[in-house]
Formats: C-alpha cells, sequence, structure tokens
C-alpha cells in the first residue's frame, strides 16, 4: 500500500515529460473560427446579393419588356386594319410603325406567306426563333423572347394582324399577316452587368469587414480555453491549487466552474493520498524501527541456541533451527523495510568514494563467500565514484536473487559502455542459467512484494531486493534493467554513470 500509494503521489505532483515541444497546428480553433465566421457571412453576403441581383434584373428587363409589348402590341392594333399586303406600302408602314418604338428603337418585320418586309437591314430577321413564330401563329395576342445573337441581347415580340368580325371585338379571323418587332437591350444589359460588378464589389469589402468581428469572437471563445489549457498545464505541474476566474454565464463559464469543482476533488484526494502515505510511510518506519531492538535480543538467543542444538533431542533441535532461520528473515525484512522508509521519506543519500569497480565487485563475492557458485568476467582498471555499501547492495541482491531463482552457473561481468544518451557508464550484467522470465512478470519485476508465482506464499527473501536495488541505483543517476538471454536465463543489466555527483539523489520515478 505504501509503494502504490507513493507511486499515485508522484504522479500526480510530477509534470508529465514531453519527448517533443507541443506544436500549435496552423489549423488551430482560432483559424477554424474565424473561417467558420467567413464561411457564414460569405454565404449570407452571397445569398442576400444573388436574391437581390436576381430581383434587380428582373424589374430592369420586365420594364423595358412590358414597355416595348404594350407600345408594339397598340401599334400594331392600330394600323392593322389599313395595313396593305403591297411590299413598298407595307414597308412604309413598317417605317411608321418603328417610328413609334419605345422604350428603345425597333427593327419591325412583316411576313405574309412567302413575302418577307422589313423596316431596317439590322438585326436580321433571322434574330426571329421559329418557336416564336409558332407562338405567334397559334396565340392571337402573339408572344415575345429574350434572345442573344452574335452576343447582343435583343428582345423579339411577334403579333399575328387580325381582321376583327364584329364591332365588340370578340371575335376575330387571322389574315396570316405577322408582325414582328426585334429590340437590342444592350442598356438593360448594361445595367445588369453593372448590377452584378456592385454585387460583387460588395461583397468582398463586406467579408473584410466582417473580418473583425470573427476576431473578437474567436478571441472571447478562445480567452477561456487559452484559461483551461494553462490550469490544466499548471495542475500537470503540480500545482493542484489552480483554478480558473468564472466569467459570464454561458457554457464556457459552466465549463470552467465544473474544472475548478474537479481541480478541488482532485486536490482533496490527493491530499488524502499523501497523507494516507504518509502515516503509511512512518507506520512502516516506526515498526521496524521499534522492532531491531527485540530483534537483536532474539538474534543473540537464536545464536546461542544453536550452538547447544546439537545437543537437544531431534524434534527440539528442528525447532530451534526453524526458529532461528525465521528469526534472521525477519531480521532482514525489517532491515529492508528501514532501507525502503529511507527513499520513500528521501533520506537516502550517497557516501561517494573513489572505488575500483571490479575489486568492489570480487569483495562482495568474498564477504558472502559466493566465489565458487558465480563466474566473473570483470574488466579491470575501471576506476569510479560512487557509494561502495550501496554498490555492494546492489550487486549482492542481483546475485543472490539469481542463485535463489535461477541455475547456476551465475555470471557477473563487469565493463564500460554508452548509455542512451551517449554518456560512458559502468555496465554490471549479471545472468543465469535458470529458465528466464515469464513475459507478463517482466514488467512487475522491480515492484515491491510482487511475486511471480501466486500460489507462492513464501520465499527466501522479503520480496524488496529488487526494489532496493533499483532505487540504489537510481540514487548514482543510473538505470537497471531485466531481460531474458537469447538462450535461457534472466539478464540484469545496471548502468551506472563513471561521472557520478556525490550526494545527489535523483527522485524516483
Amino acid at each position: 500500500m505504501t509503494a502504490t500509494g507513493a507511486r499515485l503521489s508522484r504522479a500526480a505532483t510530477r509534470a508529465p515529460r514531453a519527448d517533443h515541444p507541443h506544436r500549435t497546428s496552423p489549423f488551430g480553433l482560432r483559424t477554424r473560427l474565424v473561417l467558420a465566421f467567413l464561411l457564414v457571412a460569405a454565404v449570407s453576403a452571397g445569398t442576400t446579393a444573388a436574391l437581390t441581383y436576381r430581383e434587380a434584373r428582373n424589374a430592369v428587363l420586365a420594364g423595358a419588356q412590358d414597355t416595348a409589348v404594350t407600345s408594339f402590341r397598340e401599334q400594331a392594333e392600330t394600323l392593322a386594319p389599313a395595313l396593305p399586303v403591297d411590299p413598298d406600302m407595307l414597308r412604309e408602314s413598317l417605317f411608321v410603325i418603328a417610328s413609334k418604338a419605345k422604350p428603345h428603337p425597333w427593327v419591325v418585320f412583316a411576313e405574309y406567306g412567302s413575302l418577307r418586309v422589313s423596316s431596317g437591314t439590322r438585326p436580321t430577321s433571322s434574330v426571329v426563333t421559329a418557336e416564336l413564330r409558332r407562338i405567334t401563329l397559334s396565340t392571337p395576342h402573339g408572344g415575345f423572347q429574350r434572345v442573344v445573337s452574335d452576343g447582343v441581347p435583343y428582345l423579339t415580340i411577334g403579333i399575328p394582324v387580325v381582321t376583327r368580325t364584329s364591332v365588340s371585338g370578340s371575335s376575330s379571323v387571322p389574315t396570316g399577316l405577322l408582325l414582328f418587332a426585334v429590340m437590342r437591350m444592350t442598356d438593360e444589359q448594361d445595367d445588369v452587368d453593372a448590377l452584378l460588378t456592385a454585387a460583387r464589389n460588395g461583397a468582398l469589402p463586406g467579408l473584410v469587414v466582417a473580418l473583425v468581428p470573427a476576431l473578437i469572437a474567436a478571441r472571447s471563445v478562445l480567452r477561456p480555453v487559452r484559461a483551461l489549457n494553462k490550469a490544466a498545464r499548471s495542475m500537470g505541474s503540480g500545482r493542484l491549487d489552480t483554478r480558473i476566474r468564472v466569467r459570464g454565464s454561458d457554457e464556457l463559464a459552466d465549463l470552467a466552474s465544473t474544472f475548478n469543482e474537479s481541480a478541488g476533488q482532485l486536490e482533496r484526494s490527493v491530499d488524502e493520498l499523501q497523507q494516507a502515505e504518509a502515516r503509511a510511510r512512518r507506520f512502516a518506519s516506526d515498526v521496524a524501527h521499534e522492532l531491531r531492538t527485540p530483534l537483536a535480543g532474539m538474534l543473540a538467543v537464536t545464536e546461542v541456541l544453536d550452538e547447544d542444538a546439537d545437543g537437544l533431542d531431534a524434534d527440539t533441535a528442528r525447532a530451534v533451527r526453524l526458529i532461528s532461520a525465521e528469526t534472521g528473515k525477519l531480521a532482514v525484512l525489517v532491515e529492508d523495510l528501514m532501507e525502503i522508509s529511507r527513499f520513500d521519506a528521501r533520506a537516502a543519500e550517497l557516501n561517494t568514494d573513489e572505488v575500483d569497480a571490479a575489486e568492489t565487485v570480487r569483495k562482495t563475492l568474498h564477504h558472502r563467500h559466493w566465489e565458487d557458485r558465480v563466474r566473473t568476467e570483470l574488466r579491470e582498471g575501471i576506476r569510479i565514484r560512487l557509494d561502495p555499501r550501496r554498490f555492494d547492495i546492489v550487486v549482492a541482491n542481483l546475485v543472490g536473487n539469481a542463485l535463489r531463482h535461477g541455475s547456476e552457473p551465475v555470471t557477473v561481468r563487469l565493463d564500460t559502455g554508452s548509455a542512451a544518451d551517449g554518456a560512458d557508464v559502468l555496465v554490471t550484467q549479471v545472468t543465469d542459467n535458470g529458465p528466464g522470465i515469464r513475459p507478463e512478470v517482466l514488467p512487475h519485476i522491480f515492484d515491491r512484494f510482487y511475486k511471480a508465482d501466486a500460489a507462492r506464499t513464501r520465499s527466501a527473501g522479503s520480496g524488496l531486493g529488487l526494489a532496493i536495488t533499483q532505487e540504489n541505483v537510481r540514487l548514482h543517476g543510473g538505470t537497471v534493467r531485466a531481460a531474458n538471454g537469447p538462450e535461457a536465463g534472466a539478464v540484469f543489466t545496471v548502468e551506472i554513470p563513471l561521472r557520478t555527483r556525490p550526494g545527489k539523489e535523483e527522485e524516483p520515478e
């Protein structure tokens, strides 16, 4: 529980490490907001301009068209009874009709069977379409069309000349004579083009003007977002008392309130967790400290009993040796707990000295009588400044772990190398000939009290040896990792910088 609480506490109060600096996307929220605002403005302006253009165009063209159609029909009806079919006289009548053209000059054409008469030469009768002729023949009131010929817009009007058979004019008989008027509409087209240009030219400044409120709106939206981002980064760096100022009563204000409530709850939870961790750490330290004195007495008694065990009966001797062995394990566990509590309290420090690395490893093996069980491949002449006692613990824990859980022969290799960042390091490698470490166990191999076999309730060690090894290596600014060999067996590799700053404690991750 203590170890878990420590990891959670440190994770909550330590700033996360970023492998790459944060880069703002060129199409960030501000850009998207401005583009969306401009898109809405552009669609609105375009729609308004299109509708206005359409209505104004229809009004301009309809006005000229209605005037021309009404005027031409009146002239045709007035002159219709007197229209001759003689070509010369008919042409003079067409000139009379054309002279009264409104709102622009006309060119008038007359068709009677195969007879074709015109009041002018431009434009030609080819402007009059077959469809307009069909409409004129089939409708007593005629019809009209707008056509474009050679890029010039025209209004063409067709009216059949009829003979009234009654005074009221309710019935009439077609005479077969068709009159067509062709009027250029270049002035109206110029007006329409001017409307289109005005609409287009007015839309562009409108978009530029819309950019100002777009930027203001984006800023009003992004201000609380930036505040939230800054507050989140502040909390990520460990300042859990960070809060956001709530402004207004909109959705962003609700988001700021929710963030503040969550931050407050997180701060309270972390405080409670830290307090529980501190209590658990202090409890473990106090218990271990209080057990040291009675354990020292128990160890002294068990040593005496061990010396006299041979003179006791078999059952009593077995019980005495069991008590002696368990008391020794308890003493090791208490010492390991004391060591772990010092790491948790960040009270552990280095007492460095310049030593010969190979000689230090040999002393470790000699003091524990492992020379005959462990093979060594030690590079001579490596001088390094480190804490000899803690390095002795590192080597002893790794070799002891290999002897207990692996198979002999166990090999200790010592050499120099380069770390991932290019620094020169002392490389200590311990390998065994056992079955290796299962893949699901590797991520937890350095956890405190972790047991690879869930059914194994007892072990020869305290369950803290590898955790203490990791903390000692980190205290030197180095790393330790576990892996499986290419053929069989576990491989533990320790890398310690050749130049360690004395007394520097690196915060465990």
